[in-house]
């Protein structure tokens, strides 16, 4: 029996589909590139969620090594993260930025007030200016930020305990080695 080129076709088609799909599913998703990384924060003000706190703009993160998590009330990742949110704000490890993502600032008040606020200051892009400069693809999406106010290290996803200690803080110890 004699097989033709042409009737092969639709098979290895299938199998370079298959092979592909194989290569996609071994990749970390939270391992997203940034062409943010090593670059300012963007330039932006955003108006506080809550009545007692001031905007929140670039020159808050100067000076220290500053964490901007992307969240919102409507995130069910962000809720997962929370805790370890909250735990590093009161070991006072690292200063603690939000920005209220796609959000009314009622709804993300009521969120922290229901859940704690680990934020020094919370703004509100509720029309995704900020995001869109940031190049976030979904939330909770957080930005690690050197002395300089420069973006060091993103991380897509939640931060958790684990992601917290094999992730993130060997980040922030190698920016306070730095200065």
């Amino acid at each position: 029996m004699k097989v033709s080129l042409i009737s092969l076709v639709p098979v290895l088609l299938l199998v370079g589909m298959v092979a592909l799909f194989a290569l996609g599913l071994g990749k970390d998703p939270s391992l997203l590139p940034s062409v943010m990384v090593e670059r300012p924060m963007p330039d932006f003000v955003l108006e506080p969620v809550l009545d007692n706190m001031e905007v929140f703009a670039p020159a808050d993160l100067l000076g220290q090594i500053s964490l901007v998590n992307v969240f919102g009330s409507w995130c069910a990742a962000c809720l997962l993260e929370h805790p370890t949110l909250m735990r590093l704000a009161r070991e006072q490890r690292i200063a603690i930025y939000g920005v209220n993502w796609r959000d009314s600032a009622e709804n993300g008040a009521n969120w922290l007030k229901q859940h704690g606020n680990p934020y020094l200051k919370v703004g509100l892009d509720e029309h995704s200016k900020m995001i869109i400069d940031l190049g976030v693809t979904g939330a909770p999406e957080t930005y690690i930020t050197d002395a300089q106010g420069r973006i060091r290290f993103k991380q897509v996803g939640p931060i958790t305990e684990a992601v917290w200690h094999q992730t993130i803080l060997p980040v922030v110890l190698t920016l306070e080695a730095e200065t």
